[in-house]
């Protein structure tokens, strides 16, 4: 099988969604960077994001809120119609420069991804996973939504069995509200549970396409192991899908803001481990992540995993000068910690399997049995 292909872009490069946002922190140039010192990113694996037009995004998006989009971008302003029914111009999907143009770059980067995944083999596209986008409006940071994009593409290309995979801390509502009840797809999403968007509850099987597991705070390295190997690979070797489409929103790790999950990245590469060998295709997508330092490192290490790369137990000089370089208005002068610049894997966090897990798989496993 061929090299998988990593997606990229520019417009990440200094383009934000302000200083006081969440997403005002660098992401996937960080991973570029890194990865190119560690040697990781040869050209003949990168291949550049081309931008998805109009027309291509209204295979889900409606042509209003297309257009309202690119008017708000050109004009820097929206009146109070279109932000009550678009959702744009909030504290959460904010007015900025590129607001049209970057989420359809990541939008291009997945249907990209879609096209050379044809044949089969690994895309990833870091971009992506922009799972809270919605047909008429932004939400949840996400103006576009990829993820529902690529997999509409790929049944159109004439697949029949796919699975959708979130391990995001946040709950993949958009995603769900757009393919809920599609035949031939598997919908599988791990996040925080009483968190916002505060749906994907227990009992929430997505028309019966999905399976939710909420998990509580705390929940840590061993809670991902159960969840994965006790119902997610379970499920997926049941489902036989023809393409995998993986999100590893970085939010799930213990210092990212905006969870109170407590996984190591370690989880996130088990995780892809496991799952890349179980279809023939796989488009692997980012997502959320507001720590610079653990998005940065987690996304890059991915990709280390999804190669075969061995992951350093300490990074090379210029490695190290990429993760220095970073800075994040949240902690202000506050010491970093030493790992934060010289390793790329966590230490593990291991603990006790919390019983609200064991009883939430318990419940998913008896589900996915009535249904064999």
């Amino acid at each position: 099988m061929n090299a998988p292909l990593f997606i990229g872009s520019e417009i990440y490069r200094g383009s934000s969604y302000g200083a006081r946002h969440p997403l005002s922190i660098p992401r996937v140039p960080t991973v570029i960077d890194l990865s190119r010192a560690m040697g990781w990113l040869p050209p003949a694996q990168y291949r550049t994001s081309p931008r998805a037009r109009p027309a291509a995004l209204t295979a889900f998006h409606t042509t209003a809120y297309v257009a309202a989009l690119q008017e708000a971008e050109r004009t820097g302003r929206v009146s109070p119609a279109i932000r009550a029914r678009h959702g744009l111009d909030t504290l959460s999907n904010p007015i900025f420069p590129e607001m049209f143009r970057r989420p359809a770059t990541a939008a291009g980067g997945s249907l990209l991804a879609t096209e050379l995944l044809a044949n089969g083999g690994a895309v990833y596209n870091p971009g992506g996973g922009t799972h809270h986008g919605m047909a008429d409006r932004a939400s949840g940071f996400c103006y576009l939504n990829d993820p529902v994009l690529a997999l509409k593409a790929l049944f159109a290309q004439g697949l029949t069995r796919i699975a959708y995979v979130d391990i995001d801390a946040h709950h993949s509502d958009g995603v769900e509200a757009a393919m809920s009840g599609t035949p031939g797809l598997l919908m599988i999403s791990t996040h925080e549970e009483n968190r916002w968007p505060f749906t994907g509850a227990l009992h929430d099987t997505a028309q019966g396409t999905g399976f939710n597991l909420p998990l509580p705070r705390g929940s840590h390295d061993d809670d991902a192991a159960f969840a994965l190997h006790e119902l997610i690979l379970p499920a997926l070797c049941a489902h036989r899908p023809e393409a995998i489409v993986l999100q590893c929103g970085a939010d799930a790790v213990l210092e990212d803001p905006l969870s109170r999950l407590a996984w190591s990245n370690n989880a996130h590469f088990d995780a892809l481990r496991h799952i890349a060998p179980l279809s023939p295709r796989l488009l692997l997508l980012g997502g959320g992540g507001y720590n610079p330092w653990s998005v940065g490192r987690l996304w890059t290490g991915l990709w280390a995993t999804l190669n075969g790369h061995a992951i350093p137990d300490h990074l090379p000089d210029p490695a190290r000068d990429v993760l220095s370089a970073l800075s994040w208005s949240r902690k202000g002068s506050t010491p970093r910690p030493a790992h934060w610049t010289t390793t790329i894997r966590d230490t593990p966090r291991p603990g006790p399997v919390h019983d609200a897990v064991r009883t939430g798989v318990r419940t998913l496993r008896a589900r996915m049995a009535a249904h064999v």
